[in-house]
């Protein structure tokens, strides 16, 4: 019997990747359900595909940063429900905050789930909240991070939330920090640089570009050079380090770090949206 994709995935696949409904269900088909592979199809055959792909379920709820005092500690969570409206509540809204943060101190996402919170449990807590709301509530992403300094940048709506780590506590430093965050939150970077991002990841651009060469009628001694240039745009793209600046398109992100204090780095992030 043959796969047949479901409507919703249809759906998906088009606002992931900017490809017609009639393509991506015939990835999807060529796929047999396979998300990520529909999604290198529709790349092979030269769809217009965005290149920061996004990695979660979209859902309703609102996204929420906290760092500690000292900011060295931060997390980033999502409270989801199943409708935008209760996603704007105020009261829902508050809680969002307070669950992020007692997440600070949780090293898991199973370990904020059994913290208590006055008197229950954060899971029962969640419990006690769906059958007042009459929404199924729960924590989707948790995400923490350590360093010597964190900002944190909470884009309006409370859909995506971001957490940047410097190198050191220096003058400038907390807005510094927000404006790198800020800079994760627009441009969702898939690695702090080239050296973090995974074999697989680019491996798997490799054999996208090369298959595109090879169909553009490329010589294949020529291919390997245009694959060097291809990488490293593909860096200058989806590095954050690398990547131009929102504020100033005529410098990287590192170089505005660097603007800041000649020795300061951006040494990690993480980043949540809905």
């Amino acid at each position: 019997m043959s796969y047949t994709p479901a409507a919703a995935d249809v759906a998906k696949l088009r606002n992931q990747t900017g490809a017609g409904m009639m393509d991506c269900k015939k990835a999807l088909v060529e796929a047999e359900g396979d998300f990520e592979k529909a999604v290198d199809i529709l790349r092979k055959k030269g769809q217009k595909v965005a290149a920061n792909r996004a990695d979660r379920e979209s859902t309703e709820g609102a996204v929420i940063a906290r760092v500690n005092e000292d900011n060295t500690l931060g997390a980033v969570i999502s409270l989801n429900c199943e409708t935008d409206f209760v996603g704007k509540n105020e009261a829902f809204i508050e809680l969002a905050y307070e669950l992020a943060e007692m997440a600070i101190f949780a090293a898991t996402k199973e370990e904020l789930l059994a913290t208590d919170f006055h008197g229950i449990t954060v899971a029962e807590k969640l419990v006690e909240q769906t059958g007042v709301i009459g929404e199924k509530i729960e924590i989707g992403a948790f995400e923490r991070i350590e360093g010597p300094f964190l900002g944190a940048y909470i884009h309006a709506g409370n859909k995506i939330a971001a957490i940047t780590a410097l190198s050191a506590n220096v003058e400038g430093a907390s807005e510094a920090a927000k404006a790198v965050s800020m800079q994760v939150a627009a441009m969702n970077p898939i690695a702090l640089d080239e050296t973090s991002v995974s074999q697989a990841t680019i491996d798997k651009e490799l054999e996208i570009e090369r298959e595109l060469l090879i169909k553009e009628g490329k010589p294949e001694n020529i291919i390997e050079n245009i694959l060097k240039g291809k990488m490293q745009r593909f860096y200058k793209d989806n590095t954050l380090v690398h990547q131009s600046f929102i504020k100033d398109a005529n410098i990287t992100v590192a170089d505005y770090v660097k603007s800041v204090n000649a020795d300061l780095k951006v040494t990690g992030f993480v980043r949540v949206s809905l």
